[in-house]
C-alpha cells in the first residue's frame, strides 16, 4: 500500500535527499548505515526519489556522515543515560529507533509543524521520544523541552538552510537554554556551498541553501565562546572509506593527505559547551 502525504514547500521537501540515500544505501549487500526503516518508508510513500538523480557518492557521503552522527550521539548517550537529545530537522529520519538510547534518555525530533505532522504519520513512534513541529529559527520552541539536564543535540544537513545569522542565533539558544552538552552536526566550508549549488546531485536543494560556508571550525567558538571543538571529523580519514568504489576510493585515500582539501568534501563537527 502506498501512502501518500501533503504538498510540502520546497524547504521541506528536501527531507527526501537524506532519506532517499539512506534507503539506497540498506539495499546494497554491504551498507554503511543500514537504515531498514528509511527503505521500508521510500518503498511505501508516495515519491518518485529517481528525480532526485542521487549519485553514488553523494549516497556514500551522506549514509558515512549520518552514521558518524550516530556514533557520536551514541556516546554522549551513554554517558548521561538521563540526558535530553535534540534532532534538529529532523525530516523522517528514524535515528532514535537506530540509537535505542537509555529509557532515562527524553528524545525530542524537531521540524516544520507540517513534516513533524507527517512523520507522526508515517513513523512508529519510539520509547522516550517527541516530536516538535516548529521552525528552529523560531525562539519559543525550546520553552517545551527540560533545561535542567545535559543535552545532545545533533543536525544533519540543517545547517547549510540558514543564514549566518540564523544559525548563531540558534546556538545561542541551545546554549542558553541547558546546563550542558554537546552539539554534532555536519559544516560546510565556502567550497562545499558552491560544489551544493552546481552539483547534480544536489540539484533539488540548490536553491535553499543559504549559509556561506565556514573554513575554519574555531569560527564557532568565536560565536560562541561557550562552544569548544572536541573534534572536526574528516569524511576522507574515516574507516569506512574502505567500503567506497575503487575510484572514489582511491579519491578519498589521496584527500585523505591534507586537511584542506579534506575540508572540502564532508565534515561533521563536534563541541562541547
Amino acid at each position: 500500500m502506498v501512502t501518500a502525504l501533503p504538498a510540502f514547500t520546497p524547504l521541506e521537501d528536501s527531507l527526501w535527499l537524506t532519506l532517499c540515500c539512506r534507503a539506497l544505501d540498506n539495499r546494497r549487500p554491504h551498507p554503511i548505515l543500514g537504515d531498514a526503516m528509511a527503505d521500508q518508508l521510500v518503498r511505501t510513500l508516495d515519491y518518485d526519489y529517481r528525480k532526485l538523480g542521487i549519485g553514488t557518492n553523494l549516497m556514500n557521503n551522506a549514509t558515512l556522515r549520518a552514521k558518524i552522527l550516530d556514533e557520536v550521539t551514541a556516546g554522549f548517550l551513554a554517558r548521561h543515560p538521563e540526558a535530553v537529545g535534540l534532532d534538529l530537522g529532523a525530516g523522517f529520519d528514524s535515528r532514535l529507533a537506530r540509537l535505542a538510547p537509555p529509557p532515562g534518555v527524553e528524545w525530542y525530533d524537531v521540524d516544520f509543524p507540517a513534516v513533524a505532522a507527517a512523520r507522526q504519520q508515517v513513523l512508529p513512534e519510539q520509547p522516550g521520544g517527541n516530536v516538535i513541529g516548529a521552525d528552529v529559527t523560531e525562539k519559543d520552541w525550546l520553552e517545551t523541552i527540560p533545561a535542567d539536564r545535559p543535552a545532545i543535540i545533533v543536525a544533519d544537513g540543517l545547517m547549510g538552510f540558514l543564514t549566518q545569522d540564523e544559525l548563531v542565533s540558534l546556538l545561542d539558544r541551545l546554549v542558553g537554554h541547558f546546563p550542558s552538552g554537546e552539539l554534532v552536526f555536519n559544516s560546510y566550508t565556502k567550497f562545499a556551498v558552491w560544489a551544493a549549488r552546481h552539483s547534480p546531485g544536489t540539484k533539488s536543494v540548490a536553491e535553499l541553501i543559504k549559509f556561506p560556508g565556514v573554513d575554519d571550525p574555531h569560527d564557532f567558538e568565536r560565536w560562541n565562546p561557550q562552544l569548544k571543538l572536541v573534534k572536526e571529523i574528516l569524511l576522507s580519514r574515516e574507516p569506512e572509506i574502505a567500503q567506497f568504489p575503487a575510484g572514489l576510493r582511491l579519491y578519498y585515500r589521496l584527500q585523505a593527505m591534507s586537511t584542506s582539501w579534506s575540508r572540502k568534501g564532508t565534515i561533521v563537527l563536534h563541541y562541547r559547551f
